[in-house]
């Protein structure tokens, strides 16, 4: 069974729950920050982990994980939740909820930070090039914790120059192992059909993501025919950095215009 946190409840105010899919190295826990806040505001929220992540388990070699399982994975949770979720995703968790939007439906979806639609080859190609000895020593064992193993690797890749030590260090403190052919061999070889998601999308990016660049947030944005809207002062983890209420509250007053609570 899957890891589910569980926060709030529907009310007659926001009756569509909330269902929020963590990214690479994460799980569920790395939204406590906006379970706390929507569920303070009225909502039912919902973050789960996917198999192999935090408390969830796996059927099978955990590097064996496919991006289809992780797509499954949304869409038993959404299925429990009634079958139509509004889905606000995070990074690698934005490019899984973007392939289920292929033929599921939602009433909206919000990808914050996001792997776009043609998947992670600029990303990757990036990375490696920055840290030649790292991608030498952890790409042919498959193990892509090298990436972001120590609070500085953390530091450059998930957050901004200038977020306080605590949070990098906790969040380092947390990373856990990442599905390779999910996270790597899937989103390089299969790109989002992004023709087929009709789901209305918020796009949000962070002015200092060490992973994800501004190009390819409007890329993402562009795909779904609207408008990329950055935050300054911050880095790829969104969620978790000291400005994350105002991403929250931006998710919020878009859902209120869109008569979605």
């Amino acid at each position: 069974m899957l890891e589910v946190i569980d926060k709030g409840s529907r009310s007659e105010a926001h009756p569509v729950p909330l269902l929020f899919v963590h990214g690479g190295w994460h799980s569920a826990s790395c939204w406590g920050n906006f379970l706390e806040f929507f569920s303070d505001a009225g909502y039912r929220a919902v973050a789960l982990s996917l198999r192999g992540h935090g408390a969830s388990p796996t059927a099978k070699r955990f590097h064996a994980c496919s991006i289809a399982d992780y797509v499954d994975d949304v869409r038993a949770t959404a299925d429990d939740l009634g079958g139509r979720p509004v889905i606000v995703a995070h990074s690698l968790g934005g490019f899984v909820v973007q392939r289920y939007l292929e033929t599921h439906d939602a009433p909206a979806a919000v990808l914050v930070a996001s792997v776009p639609p043609q998947g992670v080859l600029g990303l990757a190609t990036r990375i490696w090039s920055r840290h030649p000895w790292i991608s030498l020593r952890s790409l042919p064992v498959g193990d892509l914790t090298g990436f972001i193993g120590t609070p500085p690797l953390v530091r450059e890749h998930l957050f901004s120059s200038h977020t306080p030590d605590d949070i990098v260090e906790s969040c380092a403190a947390r990373v856990q192992s990442e599905a390779v052919r999910a996270s790597l061999v899937d989103p390089l070889i299969r790109r989002v059909r992004s023709k087929r998601v009709t789901t209305p999308m918020l796009v949000l990016g962070a002015d200092e993501d060490g992973m994800v660049t501004h190009a390819e947030v409007r890329a993402t944005a562009r795909a779904y025919r609207t408008e990329a809207e950055f935050f300054s002062g911050m880095g790829h983890n969104m969620m978790l950095e000291p400005g994350w209420a105002a991403v929250a509250e931006r998710i919020q007053a878009w859902l209120q215009a869109g008569d979605l609570g």
